[in-house]
């Protein structure tokens, strides 16, 4: 499939926060379903994009695949990241677009970005332990597991890491 990655359009943000939020749900990775609060955080694909750079990946007829938002030192938006760290935040694809490379494209994309940044040494990353698919993709791409730097959002639920060292 060719997927082009670009940065999110306004016109896009709803649906990119529909296509990240099912990701999730879908996916049962929020334990309390619609009603979790990180629903709020997963839909706010505007508020992202204003504090941080969120990126697309679109087929070749434009049609929305999913996206990822690309978080540099100092951002509102960074978890674990160092200041001399960049970070991977709310990777998705949609269900009909997974397989296809929009995932690999996505955090390609940001890699790359990274790299050509002055400064940065490396790009970090949260996931959740049942996030198979994406640890694979981290993997081949070159990212190994930090445990070191696990942590817990919410008491009893731990997010693994993973960092790529430039």
């Amino acid at each position: 499939m060719d997927v082009s990655i670009r940065p999110v359009r306004v016109s896009e943000h709803e649906a990119l926060g529909d296509i990240t939020t099912r990701a999730y749900l879908d996916d049962g990775l929020l334990d309390f379903g619609e009603a979790d609060a990180y629903v709020e955080q997963l839909r706010a694909v505007g508020r992202r994009a204003a504090e941080a750079l969120v990126l697309a990946a679109v087929d070749p007829g434009g049609l929305l695949l999913g996206g990822v938002t690309y978080v540099t030192p100092g951002s509102p938006w960074t978890d674990i990241a160092g200041g001399d760290e960049a970070e991977l935040r709310m990777l998705a694809v949609s269900r009909a677009a997974r397989g296809r490379g929009a995932g690999e494209a996505l955090v390609r994309a940001c890699v790359e970005r990274a790299r050509a940044t002055e400064g940065l040494s490396g790009v970090v990353l949260s996931t959740q332990p049942s996030m198979g698919s994406a640890h694979r993709i981290y993997a081949r791409l070159g990212f190994v597991r930090t445990p070191e730097r696990d942590w817990s959002p919410l008491p009893g639920f731990t997010l693994l890491t993973y960092r790529l060292t430039f």
